[in-house]
């Protein structure tokens, strides 16, 4: 169980912290500062912050929020959202931003991805895929900001990684998001398997169980948490948390 990495992945709508059910109805959780301060006291090994309206919205990220993100945060820090340039690349990776997290660019600009991978290293790049399972094709590739792929989960999956030189994939389940019910382990047995760049799991997770099986019985080589990382238990009020490595994961 070496080496699996354990981390908060924090909604973001350009004013305030949220958190969604199924990539819908956001509730205000809160300011990122005030949550990345009570991170930094916990066994945190990244946190992903996201920018949930960015991309729709077509603006830039907050780059002034994200600079006082990145001052405050003593764990690795990963930020997606907005972004749609190479300078807007350099300017995150100055401000302190450890990886980038790109998803509509992939599909609206893959040259810009691909130059970035190129010019930065695929390490300091991850390839977010949002997806969900529908009636007739299974699992596809989804977008809420506009752009479309033709091609099927695992073969988008592998297109980031070969193709666009990411390095690494963070598949996030929109049936899962916010539910508690645990990660799609089938699929992400299926994604991991059939790429060769660390794989993040996200969306699902509602106890230290669901951690365990994850990253245990898949190939994931992260587990992101969003309620369980920002409420008390389901259906109960704000509280930013993080479970204690040693229920999760055993090291010895």
């Amino acid at each position: 169980m070496a080496l699996k990495r354990i981390m908060p992945c924090l909604l973001f709508d350009g004013r305030a912290l949220v958190k969604t059910v199924r990539f819908r109805n956001p509730q205000y959780i809160g300011d990122p500062i005030n949550a990345i301060k009570i991170y930094n006291e916990k066994e945190v090994d990244e946190l992903v912050l996201l920018d949930i309206t960015a991309s729709r919205e077509k603006r830039p990220p907050h780059f002034d929020r994200i600079r006082d993100c990145a001052s405050e945060c003593f764990m690795p820090f990963t930020y997606g959202g907005g972004v749609q340039s190479i300078d807007q690349f350099a300017r995150l990776y100055k401000l302190g931003v450890e990886k980038v997290v790109v998803n509509t660019l992939c599909l609206t600009s893959p040259g810009t991805v691909r130059e970035a991978t190129h010019h930065y290293g695929a390490s300091s790049v991850v390839g977010a895929v949002d997806y969900r399972k529908t009636f007739l094709s299974g699992q596809q590739v989804y977008s809420a900001s506009g752009g479309r792929t033709r091609r099927g989960l695992v073969e988008h999956c592998r297109y980031l990684a070969d193709d666009l030189g990411v390095g690494e994939i963070l598949l996030y389940s929109v049936d899962r998001d916010g539910t508690w019910t645990g990660y799609d382990l089938e699929t992400i047995r299926t994604v991991g398997e059939a790429i060769a760049v660390p794989l993040i799991a996200c969306g699902g997770a509602g106890n230290v169980k669901h951690l365990r099986q994850v990253l245990e019985e898949t190939p994931a080589n992260a587990a992101a948490l969003g309620s369980m990382a920002v409420y008390q238990k389901q259906g109960m009020g704000v509280l930013i948390n993080f479970p204690q490595r040693r229920l999760i994961l055993d090291e010895d």
